[in-house]
């Protein structure tokens, strides 16, 4: 992020923590050698669209179960995205182990309902 923009009367107070400010080694190359201070290294966000995705793939799966082929392919896939979402929960990349755990649930459900509106449909021919 840059710092803002100066003043048209000149620079005034620069904000703590911005390179060269109050003295700090400027960024990113100081004459010792080193790096100046920068900015504070970010956690990165969590990666939560398996899970999120797997829910909603899942919901619907269950919902439209007499649409039997379609039924069956979004509930395969929501199991596929909610156990991705799982791994990922595991390792500590996501943080919604609920909708992942709900999605592959619900994505399941989708696949036997499904199955089962499959055999009605046969049994009754």
């Amino acid at each position: 992020m840059p710092p803002p923009p100066i003043a048209p009367d000149g620079p005034g107070q620069v904000p703590y923590g911005y390179p060269g400010a109050y003295g700090t080694p400027g960024y990113p190359h100081q004459p010792g050698g080193g790096y100046g201070y920068g900015w504070p290294g970010m956690h990165p966000l969590p990666s939560n669209g398996m899970g999120t995705t797997s829910l909603v793939l899942g919901i619907i799966s269950a919902a439209v179960f007499c649409l039997w082929p379609i039924a069956i392919l979004l509930g395969v896939l929501a199991l596929i995205f909610g156990l991705i979402g799982r791994g990922k929960i595991r390792r500590g990349e996501a943080t919604n182990s609920g909708p992942a755990l709900a999605g592959a649930i619900c994505g399941a459900a989708g696949i036997v309902l499904g199955l089962a509106m499959l055999a009605f449909v046969i049994a009754t021919r």
